[in-house]
């Protein structure tokens, strides 16, 4: 498949903009926070919170940490690529092992180095966490330390949370059914609603159709394959078979990817001599036009996932990892599903195509199934909503707001 030339007209690199920057050091009562966030949703997150501490807090901010473009654009210089922490499974980390041991050890210099007046992890617990424990076991850092985005206590380890209460002064939780958890363990914990759903925008499909010139009879897939290389290397061949066999009964078709700016050049080869409209984005808001300009998603099962649902677009769910990471998960596993609407309503609302049942032939099977049946389609849709409705704190409050209040009363501000 092969890249039409749209992919570059997608790309957005916006100045960096904050009131002061890292490394401004004419403020001497300014507030020191740093943040690391690990992947994708994490530098979603962390944008909203800077924001919000910005708004919120009168004194002077120096950000500094982990993050990526997002968080670079509030004012933060991330002291390494995001991405290189980025990685998920168990035969996935060991080639990684060296690095990510050298960027704990790294991160965990820098804090020292800069005391700041808080830490701020943002999901990511296997580097986080060991970032936080060798501050604390080292005495150095006298600072507060605050995790957002609980570890998956109810889905395995539930031991974590003990383990969390150790290491934190304070956790931000995503969903109400969290709390317990945290609470038992001695641990402060707040609810604070899933950013995603509350603060991320809604695209705009006819904006989307009418700038590449997509007509409304035009059958959309949107591809959603992960925001890390080793997820894209085992989705996108999957994904790109299986258009390939619907193209037979939708001849009329055009595909969108949507990847962080880090993956484009990871995503472009899969695309050579491709026989049909390809549209490669990594702009944000291109990303949410693009779903909802789309008929189908097919989507890695993550935070993703919460946007196609938000947008009431079709969509199935497909992951793949090594068969020993697969194998480890599921002995530590206490639930039966992977994606975050199936697993609160404990049913499968959107299909689930993992491991073996991660095949071209599948996924195109599955998706011709859901695009001929639009009773089953408003289902999903209906079942979605009130599963998102879930996650939205009831007093209406941003959830950027909420944490930056938590963040706000930790440093007595």
């Amino acid at each position: 498949m092969n890249d039409t030339g749209k992919a570059s007209e997608t790309l957005e690199i916006l100045p960096v903009s904050s009131d002061i920057k890292t490394g401004d050091t004419d403020h001497k009562d300014a507030l020191k926070i740093y943040i690391i966030a690990g992947e994708a949703s994490g530098d979603f997150i962390g944008s909203h919170l800077m924001q919000s501490l910005k708004r919120q807090i009168k004194r002077p901010i120096l950000f500094f940490g982990v993050g990526g473009d997002r968080m670079e654009q509030e004012g933060m210089v991330s002291l390494f690529p995001y991405h290189e922490i980025s990685l998920l499974g168990v035969v996935e980390l060991l080639p990684h092992l060296v690095t990510i041991f050298s960027r704990i050890n790294f991160t965990k210099v820098d804090i020292l180095g800069k005391q700041p007046d808080i830490v701020i992890t943002i999901d990511s617990p296997g580097f986080c966490f060991r970032v936080i424990e060798k501050l604390r076991a080292g005495g150095s850092y006298k600072g507060k330390c605050i995790h957002y985005v609980a570890p998956t206590v109810w889905a395995y380890k539930p031991q974590r949370a003990a383990y969390c209460a150790k290491l934190f002064d304070h956790i931000m939780v995503l969903f109400s059914f969290e709390i317990p958890y945290f609470e038992n363990a001695k641990l402060p914990c707040t609810w604070v609603g899933h950013p995603v759903i509350v603060e991320n925008q809604r695209g705009d499909a006819q904006a989307f159709r009418k700038k590449y010139e997509i007509a409304d009879s035009t059958t959309v897939f949107c591809l959603l394959p992960g925001s890390r290389q080793n997820e894209i290397n085992r989705l996108l061949p999957v994904f790109a078979n299986a258009i390939s066999m619907l193209a037979q009964c939708y001849p009329d078709l055009a595909i969108v990817v949507a990847v962080p700016k880090s993956m484009m050049m990871h995503v472009g080869p899969y695309f050579e001599n491709c026989p049909f409209r390809a549209i490669i984005t990594s702009n944000d808001q291109e990303k949410r036009d693009a779903i909802a300009a789309s008929n189908i998603a097919f989507a890695k099962s993550g935070t993703v996932t919460l946007e196609v649902a938000m947008a009431g677009i079709p969509m199935l769910v497909a992951y793949r990892i090594h068969a020993i990471s697969a194998w480890w998960f599921k002995r530590l596993s206490l639930i039966k599903y992977v994606n975050l609407i199936n697993i609160i309503a404990k049913r499968e609302i959107y299909p689930e195509l993992l491991q073996s049942e991660c095949t071209a032939l599948t996924v195109a099977g599955v998706a011709a199934r859901i695009l001929e049946d639009k009773d089953y389609q408003k289902k999903q849709s209906e079942e979605a909503q009130k599963i998102l409705s879930q996650m939205i704190p009831p007093n209406g409050e941003q959830p950027s707001d909420i944490a930056s209040t938590v963040v706000a009363k930790a440093l007595a501000v």
